[in-house]
C-alpha cells in the first residue's frame, strides 16, 4: 500500500515539477515516470523496514 501511494505521489510531483519548469507533455511524462520510480523504491524500502520491525525479525 505504501509503495502504490509513493508511486502516485512521485508521478504527481514529477509532473508538477516539469510543468513548473515550462515543460511540454513529454517532459511531464518523463519527469513523472522517473519520480515515480524513485519514490517507489523509497516506498519499498520503507515497507520492508516496517514489516521487519513489526514481525520481530
Amino acid at each position: 500500500m505504501i509503495v502504490i501511494f509513493a508511486l502516485f505521489l512521485g508521478a504527481a510531483i514529477g509532473a508538477f515539477k516539469a510543468r513548473k519548469r515550462g515543460g511540454n507533455l513529454a517532459d511531464m511524462l518523463q519527469y513523472g515516470a522517473v519520480y515515480a520510480m524513485i519514490f517507489g523504491i523509497i516506498g519499498l524500502m520503507i515497507t520492508i523496514v516496517v514489516h521487519r520491525s513489526l514481525s520481530g525479525g
